[in-house]
């Protein structure tokens, strides 16, 4: 395998023969151990994965990350990817003794199922690796549990019941990991008190700045970089803490404001939608009696 090279995976038999294993026996479903891979110099290769992986990794050497974040794997974590993102191997053995696994299914899997419209809530597969899911010996010992189930489903010989069977079983486990997520969410709360109390200051920094008026609204992307963190980790740890997601602080954030700029100064509906950072002015009046229920100018007027 060729170091700095770009490899695009897209079905599961392709993923088999990379990793020097033998064919699948389900073509859109496969859960791999680590300790089968051959070893392989995983070093520098990036790889362009069109499939889900739900992977636990424990006691193996090396790491993989996503572009510059990269995560050692010391003990047990989950990490979650979904197609299209990029993954680039920085390590080149995989321990023998290593209990690790990796649950891979093809997009079409689900595609005519309930899971393929819910998918996208487990936020968790777009966060970045060092938000990874830090598991215990018993949270460990029941997705090992499904894990098995759905080997042993597809394994066996196929019938009209074995694919639903399949899906529910790996939603069941998608449901286990977003319990173990709230969790972890719980036990580092003070962590992310100060994440929260950060992300206040950089909108406060923000528009003490001219950036308003040359980058418009400040986006959850541009905030959730300022703390180092993914968009979706920033926007659910916000949700957890305090009922509301990123997007939603940052218009509490734009209305507050403009509440003190409405009634604190003589400048006009569209100086002040400008100053926020809206490229239309009608667009800030919308959001205004969206969030309020009457438009600045009634507020204004009213108060």
């Amino acid at each position: 395998m060729n170091s700095g090279s770009i490899l695009e995976i897209n079905s599961i038999t392709q993923l088999h023969q990379i990793l020097g294993l033998k064919p699948p026996k389900h073509p859109l479903i496969s859960v791999i151990y680590y300790k089968d891979i051959k070893d392989i110099d995983f070093d520098g290769m990036r790889a362009i994965l069109n499939l889900y992986m739900i992977s636990l990794k424990e006691n193996h050497s090396g790491s993989f990350g996503y572009g510059r974040i990269s995560y050692d794997f010391t003990e047990g974590v989950m990490v979650f990817t979904k197609p299209n993102q990029i993954l680039e191997g920085k390590g080149k053995r995989v321990k023998q003794e290593s209990k690790s696994w990796m649950l891979v299914f093809h997009p079409n899997l689900i595609s005519r199922s309930h899971l393929a419209k819910t998918i996208d809530s487990y936020s968790y597969f777009s966060y970045d690796v060092h938000e990874a899911l830090h598991l215990s010996d018993d949270e460990k010992q029941t997705l090992n549990d499904l894990v098995s189930k759905i080997q042993k489903e597809y394994s066996m010989n196929l019938d009209k019941h074995s694919q639903k069977l399949i899906i529910s079983t790996i939603e069941l486990l998608l449901d286990y990991c977003n319990r173990f997520y709230d969790r972890q969410f719980f036990i580092r709360t003070n962590h992310h008190q100060e994440l929260a109390s950060k992300f206040e200051n950089i909108l406060k920094a923000y528009y003490n700045s001219e950036k308003p008026m040359t980058l418009g609204i400040p986006s959850v992307k541009y905030c959730a970089e300022e703390l180092h963190i993914s968009p979706n980790y920033l926007s659910d740890l916000l949700k957890k803490e305090t009922g509301k997601n990123a997007k939603e602080h940052i218009y509490f954030f734009l209305i507050q404001k403009a509440k003190n700029l409405l009634l604190g100064t003589s400048l006009s509906i569209s100086e002040i939608a400008y100053d926020l950072g809206f490229e239309y002015p009608q667009h800030f009046s919308k959001l205004f009696k969206q969030k309020i229920g009457i438009s600045p100018a009634k507020y204004r007027s009213l108060n």
